[in-house]
């Protein structure tokens, strides 16, 4: 025997059910490049959006820094930041959008050194393919002398070049801008160096 209550009830239910439906949402299906492929006319893989056919082309990252000196010594940061927090580095990182290496080089002096450079020529272009970086590196003074830690440095100092402590560089590639700066001492005129033979930073430790 059904009931008044039992009507109401069972309409209560049907207005719901009905409300449930009208505003129950699905996840939208997946959006942007999300295929890899090889697009027409192209030679590498790439991810690609099937809808719109956006490429999302991933191309290397490029390190600008310098090797820069004061009174014959060698200005390095001793890093605050992974990787290789703790070991010493010359100032150098990624560059930003819309600015020139020598610019770039010019702004991680003073991000990282609370230095003002001024850049002499390019003493180096490296390559390291297992990180898909080049890093454009130049030689350098430091205006007036003036330096100090910034934000990603523990410490900043000048050293002999006796004194470098070699053990406790960050990365390879430091290792190669140090050794060719002292190569190219009393150079007026530059060639830039690349990776020294055999060398191609695959070493884990050759990132930043």
């Amino acid at each position: 025997m059904t009931t008044r209550q039992d009507q109401r009830d069972a309409r209560v239910a049907d207005t719901a059910t009905k409300a449930t439906k009208g505003t129950a949402k699905t996840a939208p299906p997946p959006s942007g490049p999300t295929t890899r492929r090889v697009p027409e006319g192209d030679t590498h893989e790439r991810l690609v959006c099937d809808a719109c056919g956006f490429i999302n082309y991933e191309n290397p990252k490029v390190v600008v820094g310098a090797v820069a000196v004061w009174d014959g010594k060698v200005l390095l940061c001793r890093r605050a930041i992974e990787p290789r927090r703790g070991y010493w580095t010359i100032p150098a990182g990624y560059m930003e959008l819309n600015e020139t290496t020598a610019d770039g080089a010019r702004r991680e002096a003073r991000e990282e050194a609370c230095a003002e450079l001024d850049l002499i020529d390019i003493l180096a272009v490296y390559t390291i393919p297992r990180i898909s970086q080049v890093q454009i590196l130049y030689r350098a003074t430091i205006q007036h002398g003036v330096f100090a830690p910034g934000a990603e440095s523990l410490e900043t100092e000048l050293f002999e070049w006796d004194a470098i402590p070699w053990d406790e560089i960050a990365f390879p590639s430091v290792h190669w801008a140090l050794d060719h700066y002292q190569q190219a001492e009393g150079q007026a005129v530059l060639t830039p160096f690349s990776n020294p033979p055999g060398a191609t930073g695959a070493d884990p430790a050759s990132v930043g």
